[in-house]
């Protein structure tokens, strides 16, 4: 008899099935990963402009990535080690900014404040006011409300968009976004803006079908820069945000806009206005 018949009466064992891997634990990699330095950590602090028990408030600098899928980048959510508790515990974010655009965003310290603060965002009791730099022909009102529906789709196969919503377009979202001229200088808009929805690049897509683009952004129509100077990137800021505080009450934070947007201003010859800077 070979190796390969099996004598009568007796089963072959059942082939093993190979196993699926595991994707790996996220807090297993974190307790892998490299203690921050000592420059990381004094980054990070600069950034914060408010602290108390329950949540932190920073001024994202515009370039720092919120998050990504790689968890060696440096990105503000792995830079929060540096507020970690002694139970290994760092805070969480509860909401976004795109890499490019800097300012206000919160991060919570605990699960509760985290359950309470993420609820605000989503029942949309979180008030938000940005400031961004926009061309565009001349304006014929100060302000005014832009309501279009936007859809995601992909320009690419790793770059996901939105657009004002088609038919057939799966997954339409009711978007709903209010802005205020604070200045203008020939083609260049400075505006307050304050998004009523969260939806995806909303204040950039909903500029942007109206005519007015935020200046430095490449794939809404931004002007890229002024005569020879680029702009360095998307001229969009994060000033104010205002929400229910997780003990009670409210709450209001204010991140004063960057060097590079101020400048952005000063080359488009304009300043923030008087309101504006009084807060």
């Amino acid at each position: 008899m070979s190796r390969s018949e099996t004598p009568k009466g007796r089963r072959r064992p059942p082939a093993r099935r190979a196993q699926t891997p595991r994707p790996p634990n996220p807090r297993a990699m974190e307790a892998r990963a490299a203690p921050l330095t000592a420059e990381d950590q004094a980054f990070v602090r600069s950034l914060l402009i408010f602290e108390d028990e329950t949540l932190l408030a920073f001024n994202k600098p515009g370039g720092l990535p919120v998050q990504t899928r790689n968890p060696d980048d440096r990105t503000l959510d792995m830079l929060l080690r540096a507020f970690e508790r002694s139970n290994g515990r760092r805070p969480r974010l509860v909401h976004r900014l795109d890499a490019q655009t800097s300012g206000v965003i919160l991060a919570a310290r605990t699960q509760p404040a985290a359950a309470a603060l993420s609820e605000a965002f989503a029942g949309r009791s979180v008030s938000k006011t940005y400031l961004c730099l926009a061309s565009g022909p001349d304006l014929t009102t100060d302000e005014g409300e832009i309501d279009i529906p936007l859809a995601r789709y992909r320009l690419r196969p790793e770059l996901e968009l939105m657009r004002a919503a088609r038919p057939g377009d799966e997954d339409v979202k009711t978007a709903r976004t209010s802005w205020r001229r604070l200045a203008s200088k020939g083609r260049f808009h400075l505006l307050s803006v304050r998004p009523q929805t969260g939806r995806m690049h909303q204040i950039r897509v909903h500029l942007s079908l109206i005519g007015y683009p935020i200046a430095g952004d490449p794939y809404y129509g931004g002007t890229s820069g002024i005569g020879n100077e680029a702009f360095e990137r998307l001229m969009l800021h994060a000033y104010r945000l205002s929400a229910p505080h997780p003990s009670g009450g409210r709450f209001g934070v204010h991140a004063d806009p960057p060097a590079d947007f101020s400048a952005a201003l000063a080359r488009a010859g304009l300043q923030l206005a008087s309101e504006v800077e009084g807060r």
